[in-house]
């Protein structure tokens, strides 16, 4: 990333967006604006506007995040290993503009199998 993209990202964003779309950071458990959404809906990448979930695959987890049982389509998303907890997890990202959202795993309720645990923060939603 250039240095110019790198300014023009610190003003677009929030001090919390920056912090957790570029430095991996997370916002705390049911502080997300987005936790108890039930309105009808996108939600996309909010540094690029890339779609990545719909609210027709969100559901609640009771984890304090939203959760998503897959994502919109495949190709938005870009899937890394971390093991900054001392274990492995599955980072998710934007595969547009590498932004971190959050992790996945293998727990989820529905016939996926998969919860997508993303930071409100790193997603602007849009009614439908």
């Amino acid at each position: 990333m250039t240095r110019r993209v790198f300014k023009n990202l610190k003003k677009k964003l929030t001090p919390e967006q920056y912090n957790i779309c570029f430095l991996k950071g997370t916002e705390p458990p049911f502080s997300g604006k987005y936790t108890s959404n039930h309105e009808p809906g996108m939600y996309n990448c909010v540094v690029c506007g890339t779609p990545l979930f719909s609210s027709d695959s969100k559901f609640d987890s009771e984890t304090g995040w939203p959760s998503f049982d897959k994502p919109v389509q495949n190709k938005n998303i870009k899937y890394e290993d971390d093991y900054s907890m001392g274990f492995r997890r599955i980072e998710v990202q934007c595969k547009v503009c590498g932004s971190h959202l959050g992790h996945v795993f293998d727990d989820g309720p529905t016939s996926t199998g998969k919860r997508f645990c993303v930071n409100s923060l790193a997603l602007n939603f849009v009614h439908n």
